[in-house]
C-alpha cells in the first residue's frame, strides 16, 4: 500500500479531501478564475480601428456612476483599467468630438449566487465518500457573490454594435475593488480584437 493509498485509506483524510472539493466558490481564492464569453459581428475589420472614445450615454453602474457631479469609485476603477488595457493593445484614446472610430462602454454589477456541489447525492453525503463524515448538517449549496462586467465596443461610423465581452468573477463584497476590476478587464479584454477565422483580415 503506497503513500496515498494509506492516506485515503484514513476518515479523517477522506473528510478533508471531500471539504476541498466541496467549497466550490468559496474555497477559492477571488483570483482563481474569470469566465468570460464574447461575441462580435463577423463582417467587421477590427484590425482598422486605431482610436476610441467613451460611449457618450454610458449606463449607470452598480454603484449609480457616473452620475451627475461626481464619478463612482467602480466607475474610475472601470476607467482606469479599460483605458490601460485599449492603450496596451495600442489604440489611443480622444475626445467624443474627435472622430473616433470605436466607443466603448460597459455594465457592472454585483449579485448573490448559490452554487450546488457536483458531488453531491441528495442522500447527506456527497459521492464516493461514506455516510457519516458530514453528517446532517452538511449543505451542498454554496453561497457567494459575484461581479459581473460587460464591455461594449461600438463602431462609431456604422453606430452598430462590434464587439461585445463579458466576464463574471467571485468577489468579496458588494462592490468591485480595484484589483478585481484589472482582473475583470485584463479576461474581457484579453479576447479583443477577436482572433476568429471568418473575421476580416
Amino acid at each position: 500500500m503506497n503513500r496515498i493509498t494509506r492516506y485515503l485509506a484514513r476518515p479523517a483524510a477522506l473528510a478533508a479531501t471531500g471539504l476541498l472539493l466541496l467549497l466550490g466558490p468559496s474555497g477559492c481564492t477571488p483570483a482563481a478564475r474569470v469566465g468570460v464569453t464574447n461575441d462580435f459581428d463577423h463582417a467587421v475589420n477590427f484590425r482598422a480601428f486605431k482610436t476610441w472614445a467613451w460611449y457618450p450615454q454610458q449606463p449607470k453602474d452598480a454603484e449609480g456612476g457616473p452620475a451627475k457631479g461626481y464619478e463612482s469609485f467602480l466607475d474610475k476603477r472601470m476607467r482606469a483599467a479599460v483605458s490601460a488595457e485599449m492603450a496596451a493593445k495600442g489604440l489611443t484614446e480622444v475626445a467624443v468630438n474627435a472622430a473616433p472610430d470605436i466607443y466603448v462602454a460597459y455594465s457592472a454589477r454585483v449579485e448573490d449566487k448559490q452554487q450546488v456541489s457536483p458531488y453531491y447525492n441528495g442522500l447527506g453525503y456527497p459521492y464516493g465518500y461514506g455516510y457519516g463524515y458530514y453528517g446532517r448538517g452538511y449543505s451542498p449549496v454554496t453561497q457567494y457573490k459575484a461581479g459581473t462586467v460587460v464591455i461594449d465596443i461600438v463602431d462609431a461610423r456604422r453606430k452598430e454594435l462590434a464587439w461585445r465581452g463579458t466576464g463574471q468573477a467571485q468577489v468579496n463584497q458588494n462592490t468591485i475593488d480595484e484589483a478585481e476590476t484589472h482582473r475583470i478587464v485584463n479576461g474581457i479584454l484579453s479576447t479583443y480584437p477577436p482572433q476568429d477565422n471568418n473575421a476580416r483580415r
